[in-house]
């Protein structure tokens, strides 16, 4: 289908959806599902202007793909998942019907991962202190000046 027999509903679907790092392919799918319009991976690439297809992209379309993008980038807070409380019920569901279906493998590799995301070996957050919270000493490494030969040169 051609760009222009889209509706406008469409378009910015499909452009909100690439901008939150959606593939042509599931922008599709969705396309089909939520609208019952079918069109091509090609077609969506159009409305991508990070792509060599949607380098021709009217301003309108540029300007939301990019407001969307950057709103997706700095609003994690919506994406459930991302929170620790979030990842650990689902855990304990998971480990619970592991244990009752008798897969204790898994259940223990699903109690780890828990005890690992509580201990925060998830985060990329080190703290490094010395005696009683206080900061590290920086060591002071000795600096040797050598004198040169001269070799007769001069």
């Amino acid at each position: 289908m051609a760009k222009g027999t889209l509706k406008d509903e469409v378009k910015t679907f499909i452009v909100q959806s690439l901008a939150c790092f959606d593939t042509p392919s599931v922008v599709v799918d969705a396309v089909r599902k939520e609208y019952g319009t079918t069109i091509t991976r090609q077609s969506v690439e159009g409305y991508d202007p990070t792509k060599k297809a949607g380098s021709n992209l009217a301003e309108k379309w540029r300007l939301l793909f990019q407001e969307t993008r950057k709103t997706f980038l700095e609003d994690t807070a919506t994406i459930a998942i991302s929170h620790r409380a979030v990842r650990l019920r689902a855990l304990q569901r998971m480990a619970e019907k592991a244990e009752n279906a008798g897969n204790m493998v898994l259940a223990s590799s699903l109690l780890k991962q828990a005890a690992e995301e509580v201990g925060n070996a998830y985060t990329n957050r080190r703290e490094l202190t010395g005696k009683d919270g206080k900061d590290l000493p920086v060591p002071v490494s000795p600096v040797t000046i050598f004198q040169l030969p001269d070799n007769g040169r001069s």
